[in-house]
């Protein structure tokens, strides 16, 4: 079993949701990133999620577009982010993905790029840019690879919704909000409608991504999905020179509150 399924199962087992932080690869350096990768870990991450940095993000805001240049100038590429994920490997059996941007892995190779993955352990890759139809064409060769390829839906994805879920593997990353990644006050109203129907039509968990950043986000969408991704606000961080010890008590916290969502949730079923 992908440790991906491996740790959904168990959360569930323990009426817990899943916390998925992200973190660009290399940013400001591989031997930080490594760092942070442990310490994300001790504080209550599930999953963790590694940005590959690439010249043009479109799915990113200023904050983590910023991060990728960082990192860029710091030399991370794809061969230096497996070289990275196995240093990491070799101290925690945590899920780890790629979020990496298709031209990355097209120049790459995909073959190669799949059983790179699978000899360092990298349980799933999500590819921002690769659309439900593209990704048909390639399905002969990642349908079979131990390796997941992460689906994403968004409220535009309308009628392909269930099309895109019923072929999801792993968990179905779910985008809150038109627009790029990054930091948000309030979420509108729809994103509860939006939920719903995509946890009716997927078979996989569900987890909700883009402009979730604080405690209170956690309490206040924890039960819309089986998993939160937390990713501008903790790179922001990051850019900020954020101590060890900060970046534990900000993913504590934010472990601390969805933990609360669910127990309330299972209060209110009781």
């Amino acid at each position: 079993m992908n440790r991906i399924d491996e740790r959904f199962a168990r959360l569930k087992r323990e009426n817990k949701k899943a916390l998925i932080p992200f973190i660009t690869a290399g940013d400001p350096d591989m031997e930080h990133t490594i760092e942070m990768a442990k310490i994300l870990e001790t504080s209550g991450a599930d999953i963790i999620e590694f940005g590959i940095p690439y010249s043009d993000p479109l799915a990113d805001g200023p904050v983590i577009q910023a991060s990728a240049q960082r990192a860029l100038k710091s030399g991370m590429n794809l061969d230096k982010a497996f070289d990275m994920i196995g240093k990491i490997r070799a101290e925690t059996s945590i899920p780890i993905v790629f979020l990496i941007y298709y031209n990355c892995i097209y120049q790459y190779g995909l073959e190669r790029f799949i059983n790179n993955c699978a000899e360092v352990g990298i349980d799933g890759a999500i590819v921002p840019d690769l659309p439900y139809e593209e990704r048909q064409e390639l399905a002969p060769v990642i349908d079979n690879a131990l390796v997941y390829f992460i689906s994403m839906v968004a409220p535009t994805s309308a009628q392909r919704i269930r099309d895109i879920a019923s072929k999801a593997k792993g968990f179905l990353y779910c985008v809150s909000s038109l627009g790029v990644t990054g930091e948000r006050r309030h979420f509108d109203a729809s994103v509860t409608s939006f939920m719903e129907r995509v946890n009716e039509c997927s078979a996989v968990p569900t987890a909700l991504g883009f402009g979730i950043s604080r405690p209170e986000h956690m309490r206040q969408l924890g039960h819309l999905a089986d998993g939160l991704i937390v990713g501008s606000a903790l790179v922001k961080k990051i850019e900020q020179g954020a101590s060890n010890q900060d970046i534990y008590e900000f993913i504590k916290e934010l472990r601390l509150a969805l933990d609360e969502s669910m127990a309330k949730i299972m209060g209110g079923n009781s």
